[in-house]
């Protein structure tokens, strides 16, 4: 797949999202798939495959989440294989705490399928609205 491809699959994704269906997005995904989040805080990590993404990343995240996730795309840009999208979420936390944050993706994909994700947010607000993950909280 192209550039053009690429970004229209991102673009249908994050078309779903924005309604709160997160079932492409998971199809996408690689069973290699390279998550990683930047920044200095609890959840900044690099999570290697998918088992893992999805047990060490997703679970304990969504499981803060007291209604449906939501993220919109403001932009994409794509090249070769790689998709930069710029986009918004909006959840509301189990404690009741708006959580908006920004997001920068950056997405190499291959074959249809996400590959690697580097994750650029708002690292601040996560500390502020969302506990830790298990693998980062005090022994």
């Amino acid at each position: 797949m192209g550039a053009a491809e690429n970004k229209r699959l991102m673009n249908e994704i994050f078309d779903e999202l924005a309604n709160g269906n997160r079932r492409p997005f998971a199809e996408a995904m690689a069973e290699n798939l390279r998550w990683t989040i930047v920044g200095d805080g609890a959840w900044s990590h690099t999570w290697e495959g998918l088992p893992s993404v999805r047990a060490d990343l997703f679970e304990p995240l969504f499981a803060q989440f007291g209604t449906t996730y939501r993220n919109r795309a403001i932009r994409l840009i794509a090249e070769g294989d790689w998709v930069v999208i710029e986009s918004r979420g909006d959840v509301v936390t189990k404690q009741g705490k708006p959580y908006r944050n920004t997001y920068c993706y950056v997405c190499r994909l291959n074959g249809g399928k996400l590959r690697e994700v580097t994750e650029y947010c708002d690292t601040q607000l996560i500390a502020e609205t969302l506990a830790p993950p298990e693998s980062a909280a005090p022994a």
